[in-house]
């Protein structure tokens, strides 16, 4: 059964490309377009889509307020921003409201197919400029509990490696979870002691820790180096 997907973006020719583009491939269907984020949240309703490829700059309501009113839903879709690169603070702002991963137009469509399928299988997809604009800003913010924390991953355990490079990838605890096929209660003692080790205080020092130390590589779709 392919995967169903609402395209949300103001410029027709660019909602025309896009739909074209994933309708292309036998493992997505279209089943909606919408030009602002209004429209996207009634076809979002009516479809039930998996996946919305929203637009991040429309008219009237935008794709972070479209985003955050989806997550409202009782069963919200997942959503993919795809865009022109914007200012750390908006995408920031984009992952905050609820999306799962943040896209620049002149990704390629193999690209565009992994990062649908990355997003399908509960993954967060940032297109690797702008994940590396995010991790320099977090290190401007925090550059001495960093490098203190980099001195001390020689203690983790294989298991807390692992798990810092899932946390490094965007994964939530749950995702974390399955993915390692432990418990949500193990999951969670696990990052809770990686970052009393290495002196952090929330995920985010530990995601820039664990792209600084080479654990996971940004790409359009994360690779944890295991």
């Amino acid at each position: 059964m392919p995967i169903r997907v609402l395209v949300a973006d103001d410029q027709a020719i660019v909602r025309m490309g896009v739909t074209m583009l994933v309708n292309s491939s036998d493992d997505f269907e279209v089943v909606g377009e919408a030009g602002d984020g209004a429209e996207a949240l009634a076809l979002a309703t009516m479809h039930q889509p998996d996946i919305v490829l929203m637009d991040l700059n429309m008219p009237g309501m935008d794709g972070i307020e479209a985003t955050g009113r989806l997550m409202q839903m009782p069963e919200p879709p997942k959503v993919l921003m795809l865009s022109v690169f914007d200012t750390d603070t908006r995408v920031l702002a984009t992952l905050h409201a609820g999306a799962c991963g943040f896209l620049l137009k002149d990704l390629k469509p193999d690209e565009l197919f992994a990062a649908l399928h990355s997003v399908a299988a509960g993954c967060r997809v940032i297109a690797p400029d702008v994940m590396a604009s995010l991790v320099r800003r977090a290190a401007d913010q925090t550059p001495i509990r960093v490098n203190g924390a980099a001195e001390k991953l020689s203690l983790l355990s294989q298991g807390e490696r692992k798990v810092l490079a899932l946390v490094g990838a965007g994964m939530t605890n749950a995702q974390i979870a399955r993915s390692l096929c432990l418990s949500g209660a193990s999951v969670k003692t696990y990052v809770s002691r990686t970052l009393a080790k290495l002196g952090l205080d929330n995920r985010t020092q530990a995601a820039l820790i664990a792209y600084d130390m080479g654990l996971v590589s940004p790409g359009p779709t994360d690779e944890v180096q295991r």
